[in-house]
């Protein structure tokens, strides 16, 4: 007889992450059809998994139109089951703004790299 080890940790289902991927230069056009595209990954994703991991690390110029893209993910995000928004790779600049406009403490941002710098 063979047993063979249990695989990943202990104690802990795998669980695919809900990951949505912004890129380019985002238009304000373009928010509800990221929202759409978020709806649709909820609708099939695990009801366990808590967060959608965002990867802006694309974004051209972000702007407030990336800002109203992240308010309303974040807002979709919550109205569906209580899932919060949590942003990968942001750009230096859109982190000012998400701090301008106060959304930084509403959406989590994942990583530290390219920290705040204050605009000389």
């Amino acid at each position: 007889m063979s047993f063979g080890r249990p695989t990943g940790l202990p104690g802990v289902d795998a669980m695919t992450p809900i990951v949505l991927t912004v890129s380019g230069r985002l238009t304000r056009s373009a928010v509800p059809g990221l929202c759409a595209e978020l709806e649709a990954l909820l609708a099939t994703a695990d009801t366990r998994v808590t967060v959608v991991d965002c990867d802006v690390g694309g974004l051209v110029h972000p702007d407030l139109a990336a800002v109203e893209a992240v308010a309303r993910l974040s807002l979709v995000a919550r109205r569906s089951g209580g899932r919060r928004l949590r942003l990968r790779g942001t750009p230096p600049e859109l982190r000012l703004l998400l701090d301008l406009v106060g959304l930084d403490e509403v959406v989590g941002l994942a990583d530290h790299e390219g920290a705040r710098r204050v605009p000389e």
